[in-house]
C-alpha cells in the first residue's frame, strides 16, 4: 500500500485516488526570470521520482507542472535587461528544459503557461465575484475576500487574527481588509497587459495555479505539490480560490518538498547563497546531482556542500563499479529477484512516503552481494547486476554504460591511458616494479585509477 504524508492532515495516509484507474497530480513549477537553482532541482527530481513510482502503481497518471511566465519579477528583469518578457521567458524556459534533461527528469504530461490560461482565470474570477467572495476595488484591482472563506488557514494552520496582527496595509490600498489578496492587477505604464472584463491588466500569481490545475485535472483532484515555501500563502490561497469558486473540495493530498540549506542555512537569493543547476553541473555530472538530491528524504532539509556532492559521486561510482562487466537477460534477473528480497524492500521503501534514503541503502546491499558473487558465480552476479540496473531505472539512475560513467571527466584520451597501461604491464612482466608504480601514480595524479583483476587491468576516473 502506498502511503503519502499529507500536509493537510499532518500525517501519512494510505493513498486512494479519486478514480482508481487514473491519478491527477499538479505541481507548481518555475517562475522563469532566471536560471533554475538547487531548490528547483530538488522539486524537479523528487516529483519525477514520485511520478515514476505512481506510474508503477496505477494505469494512468497525468502529471501537470505549470510555468509562470508573467510576474512582477519577470517584468522587473525584462526592464533591467531591456528586452521583452516573451524573449526573456523563452530563454529561461529553454534553459530549464536543458537542466531537466541533464538530471534525467521526464517531462510532465502537460506544461501549461500562465499567459496561455487567461480565459480560465477570467472564468474563475468572475465566479468568485458573482458569489461575493471577490470584489473590484476603486483602483481597478480585483481582490479575494479572505474572511469570506470559512476554512482559510486549514493547510498552513495559520489563524486569521494572528495574520491580521502581522499584516501590512499597502499605501493607498483600496483593499477592504489587509488580508485580502489580488486576483487581477490593473495595467501600469510600460507593462504587458491583457484585456479582461475588469479592464486592461494581468493576473495575480495565486489565481494562475488554481485556474490551470482545475482546467487540466478537474475541480477536485488527487495530489498537489511544490516546495515547502509555497504552502503559505500560495497554496493556502489556491484552496480559498478553488473551493470558493467551485463549491467542492480542491485537492485530497498536499505534498511539499523541504528546503535546500547551504552550510545549514536556508538557501535564498536574498542571502546570495544560492547555486544554479547549471553552475553545479560545471563540476558534477547530472546523475551525481540527482543521486545527491535523493540521498535525503524529500520532506527533510537537504544540506548542499561539496563534501555531500563528493559523497554522492563516490556512492554512484561504487554502484556502477558493481555492475561493470556483467550482463544478464531480464529472465535471469527475474529468477534471481524471486530468490532475494531486494525488489520487495525497494518497493516498500518507495511505498512508505517515497523514502529514497532507504531505497538507496537497498541498492548498496545489492551491490555488495554482486561484488561477493562475482568470483564465485559469475552468472548469478550478472543476474543480480541486471536487477540493480532495473531498480535503479525506477528512480532514474544507473542507466548509463558503466564504463562510460566511470571514465567520464578524465582529460586523457582512452588511447593515451591504454598506452600507459601497456607500458605498466611491460614493466610488471620485466619485474620493474618501480616503473610500474610510477606509471600508476602518474595516472592517479591525472585522475585515473587502475584496477587489476584476473581479467586484466581496467580504469576509471578518480
Amino acid at each position: 500500500m502506498l502511503k503519502i504524508y499529507n500536509t493537510l492532515s499532518k500525517q501519512k495516509e494510505i493513498f486512494h485516488p479519486i478514480d482508481p484507474d487514473k491519478v491527477g497530480m499538479y505541481v507548481c513549477g518555475m517562475t522563469v526570470y532566471d536560471y533554475c537553482h538547487m531548490g528547483h532541482a530538488r522539486v524537479l527530481v523528487m516529483f519525477d521520482v514520485i511520478t515514476r513510482h505512481l506510474r508503477r502503481h496505477f494505469p494512468s497518471v497525468t502529471y501537470v507542472r505549470n510555468i509562470t511566465d508573467i510576474d512582477d519579477k519577470i517584468i522587473a528583469r525584462a526592464i533591467q535587461n531591456k528586452e521583452d518578457i516573451f524573449s526573456l521567458t523563452k530563454r529561461f524556459i529553454d534553459a530549464m528544459h536543458e537542466d531537466e534533461r541533464a538530471l534525467n527528469i521526464l517531462p510532465p504530461d502537460i506544461e501549461p503557461r500562465a499567459t496561455g490560461a487567461m480565459d480560465q482565470m477570467f472564468y474563475m474570477i468572475k465566479s468568485l465575484i458573482e458569489k461575493d467572495i471577490a470584489y473590484q476595488a476603486k483602483n481597478g484591482d480585483v481582490y479575494y475576500s479572505v474572511r469570506k472563506f470559512a476554512n482559510y488557514g486549514k493547510l498552513s494552520g495559520k489563524n486569521l487574527d494572528d495574520l491580521e496582527a502581522g499584516a501590512r496595509v499597502e499605501v493607498d490600498s483600496d483593499k477592504k481588509d489587509p488580508l485580502d489578496f489580488v486576483l487581477w492587477k490593473m495595467a501600469k505604464p510600460n507593462e504587458p497587459s491583457w484585456s479582461s472584463p475588469w479592464g486592461e491588466g494581468r493576473p495575480g500569481w495565486h489565481i494562475e495555479c488554481s485556474a490551470m490545475s482545475t482546467h487540466h485535472l478537474g475541480n477536485h483532484f488527487d495530489i498537489h505539490g511544490g516546495g515547502m515555501d509555497l504552502s503559505f500563502p500560495h497554496h493556502e490561497n489556491e484552496i480559498a480560490q478553488s473551493e470558493g469558486a467551485n463549491n467542492c473540495s480542491f485537492v485530497n493530498t498536499w505534498m511539499h518538498v523541504g528546503f535546500v540549506n547551504i552550510n545549514d542555512e536556508k538557501m535564498s537569493k536574498s542571502l546570495n547563497n544560492f547555486f544554479t543547476i547549471r553552475g553545479v553541473l560545471e563540476n558534477y555530472d547530472g546523475e551525481t546531482l540527482r543521486y545527491f538530491i535523493m540521498s535525503s528524504h524529500y520532506r527533510s532539509p537537504l544540506n548542499f556542500s561539496d563534501v555531500n556532492l563528493n559523497n554522492a559521486k563516490s556512492s554512484l561510482t561504487r554502484l556502477y563499479t558493481a555492475i561493470r562487466g556483467l550482463n544478464a537477460s531480464d529472465a535471469a534477473s527475474a529468477e534471481v529477484a524471486q530468490r532475494f528480497d531486494f525488489e520487495a524492500r525497494f518497493n516498500n521503501a518507495l511505498d512508505d512516503d517515497f523514502n529514497t534514503p532507504i531505497v538507496l541503502s537497498v541498492l548498496f546491499e545489492l551491490a555488495k552481494l554482486i561484488n561477493s558473487e562475482r568470483d564465485k558465480d559469475f552468472d548469478q552476479a550478472s543476474a543480480l547486476a541486471q536487477l540493480l540496473i532495473k531498480l535503479g531505472g525506477h528512480i532514474g539512475i544507473l542507466q548509463m554504460n558503466a564504463d562510460e560513467f566511470l571514465k567520464q571527466g578524465v582529460c586523457l584520451s582512452d588511447e593515451a591511458i591504454n598506452g600507459k597501461i601497456n607500458q605498466r604491464n611491460e614493466a610488471r612482466v620485466s619485474k620493474d616494479f618501480v616503473k610500474s608504480d610510477q606509471i600508476r601514480d602518474e595516472l592517479i595524479e591525472l585522475g585515473v585509477v587502475l584496477e587489476d583483476d584476473a581479467g586484466g587491468t581496467t580504469w576509471r576516473r578518480k
